[in-house]
């Protein structure tokens, strides 16, 4: 395989999402909303997490919003909503700092750290996405960690202007349709991670890895 200058052109930064790109915890987010909608039925607990699994990268608040209102027929308030959010995260924040790195992404980071500016962008919200990170003992590694709220198309402008990077030289490592989509809105190039014999959602010419073991520096 080719380095990543030789197939991508020089690049400046490097975006990464977290869940699935860094960490193994893709499941754990599953396994939070099953827990969260396990007395609701089948048929809804069904709709819940194929919307989810759908729309990664996306905020869990976002779709907590949408799940409710559209298979339950329930508008809930900010208070519910932020309450929702908060057994949310009791359920996945342990789990989810005791996780897997993903092959090859330490190796990565260690590699790069230093070299160029490396950035998470997560729909994660970003005080718990901070503490995940300190506890993993990953914050040297990143010039930046942004979580949501706002969605990834406003933070990738903003880190973009805010540390004067030229879209086309900023690759974002991405394991959802969320992030190559905004990677497309925004110009960034774009590199899928697909674990093993998982089909891939990304159009047919993108270019995707297994791990990061994959990913030539």
């Amino acid at each position: 395989m080719k380095p990543l200058g030789a197939r991508f052109g020089a690049l400046d930064a490097i975006f990464f999402d977290f869940d699935g790109v860094l960490a193994e915890s893709a499941d754990i987010k599953t396994a939070a909303f099953r827990e969260l909608y396990k007395d609701c039925g089948d048929d809804v607990l069904a709709a819940v997490l194929a919307h989810h699994r759908a729309h990664g990268g996306v905020s869990r608040i976002q779709k907590i919003r949408y799940c409710h209102r559209e298979l339950l027929g329930i508008d809930v308030d900010h208070d519910e909503v932020a309450m929702l959010g908060r057994r949310f995260s009791r359920l996945v924040v342990d789990a989810v700092v005791e996780s897997d790195w993903v092959d090859g992404a330490r190796e990565l980071l260690d590699a790069l750290v230093g070299r160029r500016p490396l950035f998470v962008v997560s729909g994660t919200p970003e005080p718990e996405l901070r503490d995940i990170i300190a506890r993993r003992n990953m914050t040297e590694y990143f010039t930046v960690v942004r979580g949501s709220p706002p969605d990834k198309v406003t933070v990738i402008r903003t880190l973009l202007a805010d540390h004067g990077l030229a879209a086309e030289r900023v690759l974002f490592i991405g394991d959802a349709m969320t992030d190559y989509d905004a990677a497309q809105e925004t110009g960034l190039r774009f590199i899928g991670r697909v674990p093993p014999d998982e089909a891939s959602p990304f159009p047919e010419a993108t270019t995707i890895v297994p791990d990061l073991r994959h990913l030539p520096i």
